[in-house]
C-alpha cells in the first residue's frame, strides 16, 4: 500500500450503517430514473441541434443556388465579352472574319469538352464505390448478380470519360 492511502475504516463495514435492501432497490431505481431522464433531455438536445443545423444548411443551399446563378449569368457575358474581343482582334492582326470565328468557337468547344470530361469524373465519385464494397462484405448491399434482372447494365470504366 501506499503512504497516501487510508486504510479502510471500521465504521464503514458495520451492517448497521449500511442501508436496508428496499432502500438500496429504490436508491438503483432513482439512478436509473435519472439517468434515463438524462438521456432523453440529451436526445432531445441533440434533435434540435440536428433541426437547426438542417434548416440552417438548407437556406444555406437555396442562397447558394441563387448566387451560383448569378455567377453563371455574368460569367457567360464576360466570356461573351471575351469572345467577342479575341474575334475583334484576330481581325486586327489579319484574320478573316470566318477564320477568327472559327478559332473562337474551337478554343470553346475544347473548354466544354474538358469540362464535361471532369464533371464524368467527378460523378463516377457519387456512386460510393468503396462503401457498397464494404456493405457487400458485410452482407448488407450486396452487388447485382448473374440472376438479377438488372446485372447485364454495363457500368463505365475509370477509362471512359
Amino acid at each position: 500500500m501506499s503512504e497516501n492511502a487510508t486504510p479502510p475504516s471500521d465504521d464503514d463495514s458495520t451492517p448497521g450503517n449500511a442501508p436496508g435492501l428496499e432502500e438500496s432497490i429504490r436508491q438503483v431505481g432513482a439512478a436509473g430514473r435519472q439517468t434515463l431522464d438524462s438521456a432523453s433531455h440529451t436526445l432531445r438536445s441533440l434533435r434540435r441541434l440536428a433541426s437547426a443545423d438542417i434548416a440552417l444548411a438548407r437556406s444555406a443551399f437555396g442562397r447558394a443556388m441563387a448566387w451560383s446563378g448569378i455567377a453563371i449569368v455574368f460569367g457567360a457575358s464576360a466570356w461573351l465579352l471575351l469572345a467577342a474581343t479575341l474575334i475583334a482582334f484576330l481581325q486586327y492582326i489579319g484574320l478573316s472574319l470566318f477564320v477568327a470565328l472559327l478559332i473562337t468557337a474551337v478554343t470553346s468547344l475544347a473548354i466544354t469538352g474538358y469540362a464535361v470530361w471532369r464533371v464524368s469524373y467527378f460523378f463516377h465519385h457519387t456512386g460510393m464505390h468503396a462503401t457498397r464494397r464494404q456493405l457487400s462484405r458485410l452482407g448488407l448491399f450486396d452487388e447485382p448478380g448473374p440472376e438479377d434482372p438488372d446485372a447485364d447494365v454495363k457500368v463505365p470504366d475509370k477509362e471512359t470519360p
